[in-house]
């Protein structure tokens, strides 16, 4: 964490004003590191928050890239970064650099793994949850645990959404609240129930708010209720947690960090709202993207940057390759199908 910072007061200005940040809380803020893991909908209202509010370091970590259909409700993109197929991670650099030139923003083009997390989220002193799927925030809620780490659980979809702060020690983790991941089809999806835009923002909104109290040191600000808001017809209701943490939990309250542990199930995972299934190898492996290019083009069509490889299996499905060996299989959910694709023109 740097010590010696510059306060642009000019800059800050109407932030300083607000008695709950002040002078001080900014220069908080300047000297913080904020990691934000998924670069979609909820991700980049956080991370236009994060630097726009002068947070020192923002790591934006995302897998995917960026499609005409993500427009709608991802505010950091725009038509061109959806046309050159830009990584979701690197598009939102380029934004958030003409935003904040002042504030270190580094991108992560990766799947967040249990082989990575750690590296990624335990250097900084606040996470924010911009991801849509529980495995994941499991291995958020297991690393912050293990490291002391504060941070904030957001979801939305339909009109509907929740978020949480979570502070290690003090409030109950994601595992007091939920044992385990929803099964299959027992909750809304992007695919079933779509999303609408704003409900991504007020959530994320609230996220964000979350997060600053935690880097400014207004910890006894911080809600200790888990918020549910439904936005067309404006209901919200507020649950009280503040006495949920389990001492039984397998995370804070046994200190098992089952989610950092190697799982056959990592291998794959069906993408919210893409009729889409990524493949990961059980290592990461570095791939030659033009060597991969050119040998795909004896087998259909290929388009590439120099983030990823895009190749046509046929009309309907596509293989979207990248550096770390990770390929997003469009077009269809059946793993089967996507399997045999991956096989075929990657290599098991």
């Amino acid at each position: 964490m740097q010590e010696d910072v510059t306060l642009d007061r000019s800059r800050y200005s109407r932030q300083i004003l607000f008695d709950g940040i002040g002078e001080e809380g900014q220069r908080k803020l300047l000297t913080s590191r904020v990691a934000i893991v998924g670069m979609g909908a909820l991700g980049t209202v956080l991370a236009n928050h994060m630097v726009r509010a002068g947070v020192g370091f923002v790591r934006v970590i995302d897998r995917d890239f960026v499609e005409a259909s993500n427009l709608q409700r991802q505010m950091l993109y725009d038509e061109s970064h959806a046309a050159d197929g830009m990584p979701k991670a690197m598009a939102a650099y380029e934004t958030l650099h003409r935003v904040n030139s002042g504030v270190q923003i580094e991108p992560v083009v990766a799947d967040l793994t249990w082989q990575n997390a750690e590296a990624l989220l335990s250097d900084v002193n606040l996470v924010l949850d911009g991801t849509d799927n529980f495995q994941v925030r499991f291995l958020i809620n297991d690393v912050c645990v293990k490291h002391g780490i504060p941070w904030v659980y957001g979801g939305g979809v339909s009109a509907h959404g929740m978020t949480m702060p979570i502070l290690p020690g003090d409030t109950p983790c994601l595992r007091c609240m939920f044992d385990s991941a929803p099964a299959p089809g027992t909750t809304q999806t992007c695919d079933t129930a779509g999303v609408v835009g704003p409900i991504i923002h007020v959530v994320a909104s609230y996220q964000a708010v979350e997060g600053m109290k935690i880097l400014v040191g207004a910890l006894d600000k911080v809600r200790r209720t888990m918020l549910n808001i439904g936005m067309w017809d404006y209901s919200t209701n507020s649950i009280d947690i503040s006495k949920a943490r389990r001492a039984d939990c397998p995370c804070c309250g046994r200190g098992e960090f089952l989610y950092l542990e190697t799982r056959a199930g990592d291998e794959t995972t069906t993408l919210c709202g893409r009729n889409t299934i990524q493949i990961s190898p059980s290592e990461p492996w570095e791939v030659d993207l033009p060597a991969l290019a050119k040998r795909l083009e004896t087998s259909g069509r290929v388009e590439s940057n120099k983030f990823l490889v895009r190749f046509y299996a046929t009309e309907e499905i596509r293989l979207v390759i990248f550096e770390d060996g990770r390929v997003l299989v469009q077009g269809t959910d059946d793993l089967s199908v996507a399997r045999s694709l991956y096989a075929k023109y990657i290599g098991m």
